[in-house]
Order: structure tokens, then C-alpha cells, then sequence
């Protein structure tokens, strides 16, 4: 012992007395206790994914029996009439969902920046409000907000008294884009605030500037995570039906103009879902597959983004 140091106290010993050997009876019941809690830790964790399981085997069962080139080649048929398959939906929900994104993820990403680089301010806070405000609001009131802002003002403006309403997939892109506004905004704001500190400082010390290092250096570092907000982002929006009904209607015709109304596989999907022809009903059961499948591709998509920005 270091003579310079003064001897511990009675007090002191006491405190760090070693405790007591555990009970044979004492480890076995704790023993019991947590392989019982892991056993119903498991048994939720099961509980829990065998509806997915359900559904994808369901939906993949049924929705297999109708693949065949025609259903990605052709366009949907008539009631009564064989054949056909989900062309132009497949296009228009690509179509609708590319526009979405140019809508959405410039605002998400640089407003996501601005709340963990710039919102440590009251007007961060509203802002940080809003968007959660914003991603509990029903798609519905979404397609309802679209409808009369940009659909009704189209339609007014652009047609005679007799005319049918101008649905279009520009409207039907803008309201999927505000959908996806707050899910990238919010995972922009925390993937970016995980940066470390000591990047942005190192940045600042070379002489960078604060816009461009922040731009470079802070969202390059975080790109992974991004990535996999804006697939999440788009996963979610891909199977909206809701907003679709009220601004790019539906159509059984090809359709690359964005000006005009256009299928989706969602809208789709509901209509040939709710139709006496049974052949409908079989398109319903395969488009549903391909949208099943397009989300899962996404959602594996952010699974590997999300490893490979932790490895």
C-alpha cells in the first residue's frame, strides 16, 4: 500500500465488503425466472410476425396463380372479358410515385438538415410540432386537402360546366408527396443529429463553410440512414389508396400523361377486389402480390442500406 496514502476507514471497508455467496435455491429461482421472461419475450416476438407470414403466404398463393406476361404487358380488360393485367397501374403507381418523391424528398431531407443543424429555436420546435402533427393526420383528410386546392381549382378553370372533374397524377403525386414530408423529415433530423460533433468542427478548421461542410461532410456521413428513411417513406406511400380516390381517380387505359387521371395499383387493386367478375377478382389478388412484393423489395433495400452505414 502507498504509505501516502491514508489507510481506509472501518466505514469504507464496510461499503466494499464483498457480498455473501448466492444460495443454490436463490440462482435456480432466478435462474427459472429469466428463462420463463425469455420464453415469453419469444413467444410474443412469434405472436407478432405470424400475421405477416400469413398474409404473405395468402396473398402470394393466390396472387401467383394469375403471373404471367400478360398481366405486366397488357392493360385490364372489361368485366367479362378474359385476360388483360395490370399495366397501366404498375406504370401510374411508378409514375405517381416518382413525382411524389421529386415533391417530397427535397423538402424532408434539407428541412430534416435545418431542425438538427439550425431548430434549436422556437421555430424549430413548430416546425418539429407540425411535422408529427402532420404524420398522424389520416391520408384521407390528406386527399380531401389536395383535392380542393388543386384538383376543384383545375377542374374550374380548365373546363366547361358540363365537363368531368380533371382528375389528374399530378395531384395524385402531390398528395403522396406530402405524405412523405414528415417520415423524411424526421429521419433526416435524427440520423443527421447522430453525426459526431468533431466532423463538422474538423470541416469548419479547414476553412470549409458551414453550408457546403454540412451539405458534404454531416450528410455524407449519414447517407445510409437517409437512404433508409426515404425507402421507408416510399414503401408507405406506395400502397395509399385514399388520397388516390380523390385526385388521380382511376383509369383502364394506358396512361403517361401526368395532366389526365390515371390507374394505380391500390385503386385498382380496391375496385377489381369489389367486382362480381370473378376475373377481376383474380387481377386483384395479383396486384396486390406485385405491391406486396415492391414494398418488401423496398423494405430489404433499407435493410441493407441500414447495415451497411453500421458495418
Amino acid at each position: 500500500m502507498n504509505p501516502t496514502l491514508p489507510a481506509p476507514s472501518s466505514a469504507v471497508s464496510d461499503r466494499v465488503r464483498p457480498l455473501p455467496p448466492m444460495s443454490s435455491s436463490l440462482m435456480t429461482k432466478r435462474r427459472v425466472s429469466n428463462n420463463v421472461m425469455k420464453g415469453l419475450c419469444g413467444l410474443a416476438t412469434i405472436l407478432a410476425i405470424i400475421p405477416l407470414f400469413l398474409v404473405l403466404y395468402y396473398v402470394t398463393i393466390q396472387g401467383i396463380k394469375v403471373m404471367n406476361p400478360a398481366f405486366f404487358t397488357e392493360v385490364q380488360r372489361p368485366a367479362g372479358d378474359p385476360g388483360g393485367g395490370f399495366k397501366h397501374a404498375i406504370v401510374g403507381t411508378l409514375m405517381m410515385v416518382g413525382l411524389a418523391s421529386c415533391i417530397g424528398l427535397p423538402v424532408g431531407i434539407l428541412g430534416g438538415i435545418y431542425l438538427s443543424e439550425f431548430g434549436q429555436n422556437r421555430f424549430g420546435f413548430i416546425v418539429r410540432f407540425a411535422t408529427d402533427v402532420l404524420n398522424g393526420i389520416p391520408s384521407i383528410i390528406i386527399g380531401v386537402f389536395v383535392y380542393s386546392i388543386a384538383v376543384l381549382p383545375v377542374s374550374r378553370a380548365t373546363r366547361e360546366w358540363n365537363d368531368p372533374i380533371t382528375f389528374s397524377a399530378w395531384a395524385g403525386g402531390l398528395a403522396l408527396g406530402i405524405m412523405m414530408i414528415p417520415t423524411v423529415m424526421r429521419t433526416t433530423e435524427e440520423i443527421v443529429r447522430l453525426v459526431p460533433q468533431s466532423l463538422r468542427e474538423g470541416a469548419l478548421a479547414l476553412g470549409d463553410t458551414r453550408w457546403h461542410s454540412t451539405l458534404k461532410i454531416v450528410l455524407g456521413a449519414a447517407k445510409g440512414g437517409v437512404i433508409t428513411g426515404v425507402l421507408l417513406a416510399i414503401a408507405r406511400i406506395a400502397g395509399e389508396t385514399a388520397p388516390l380516390l380523390f385526385t388521380a381517380a382511376d383509369s383502364l387505359y394506358m396512361n403517361l400523361n401526368p395532366s389526365k387521371q390515371t390507374a394505380s395499383l391500390p385503386v385498382r387493386i380496391y375496385l377489381s377486389a369489389t367486382s362480381p367478375d370473378d376475373h377481376w377478382n383474380a387481377l386483384a389478388w395479383g396486384g396486390a402480390f406485385v405491391l406486396v412484393a415492391m414494398i418488401l423489395i423496398l423494405s430489404l433495400l433499407a435493410r441493407y442500406a441500414t447495415r451497411a452505414r453500421n458495418v
